[in-house]
C-alpha cells in the first residue's frame, strides 16, 4: 500500500505542478526563483529527455504505454524483487505516466524546472531518473552473481 501512496503523491505533484505552469505562465515565460540559479521556465518538449526524438510524440507515447502494460502484467513478479527494484519500477513508471498524459493531452511534455546549466525538466522526469537510478543501484551494487564453477 505504501507504493500506491508514494506513487500517488508523486503523480499528483507532477500533474498539479504542470497544470499550474500551463494555466499561469505563457510558453517561454521564465520566472526567477533563486536568481541566477533556479528559474521556473515554461517549455513544451515534443521529444524525450534532453530534447531527443523531437516530434516523435506517437512513438514516445506508444513506448510509454507498452512499458505501463509490461509493468502491470508483471506486477506480482516485481513485488517479489528487492526494495530497489520495487521502488525503482514504481517511481519510474509513475513518471512515465505523468509525461504520457502530457503527450496525449497537449502533444508535448510540460517542463519547467530550469537550473540554466541543465536541460529544463519536470517532476515526472525526476521520478524517472530516480527510479532508473534505483534499478542501476540494484544491478551494480546489490545483485549478487551466481557462483559458477567451471
Amino acid at each position: 500500500m505504501t507504493y500506491f501512496f508514494i506513487a500517488g503523491l508523486v503523480f499528483i505533484s507532477d500533474r498539479l505542478s504542470k497544470l499550474l505552469v500551463v494555466s499561469k505562465m505563457a510558453e517561454g515565460e521564465s520566472i526567477p526563483l533563486i536568481s541566477p540559479v533556479l528559474y521556473l521556465t515554461h517549455v513544451q518538449n515534443k521529444g524525450a529527455a534532453f530534447g531527443l526524438l523531437q516530434g516523435k510524440v506517437f512513438f514516445l507515447s506508444a513506448l510509454a504505454i507498452l512499458c505501463v502494460i509490461l509493468v502491470l502484467t508483471q506486477w506480482r513478479k516485481i513485488m517479489g524483487k528487492s526494495a530497489f527494484v520495487r521502488w525503482g519500477v514504481t517511481i519510474s513508471i509513475v513518471g512515465a505516466l505523468g509525461n504520457l498524459i502530457d503527450r496525449l493531452s497537449w502533444g508535448a511534455v510540460v517542463d519547467f524546472i530550469d537550473f540554466r546549466i541543465f536541460p529544463i525538466f519536470n517532476i515526472a522526469d525526476i521520478a524517472i531518473v530516480f527510479g532508473v537510478g534505483l534499478l542501476f543501484w540494484e544491478v551494480l551494487f546489490c545483485d549478487r552473481p551466481k557462483n559458477e564453477d567451471a
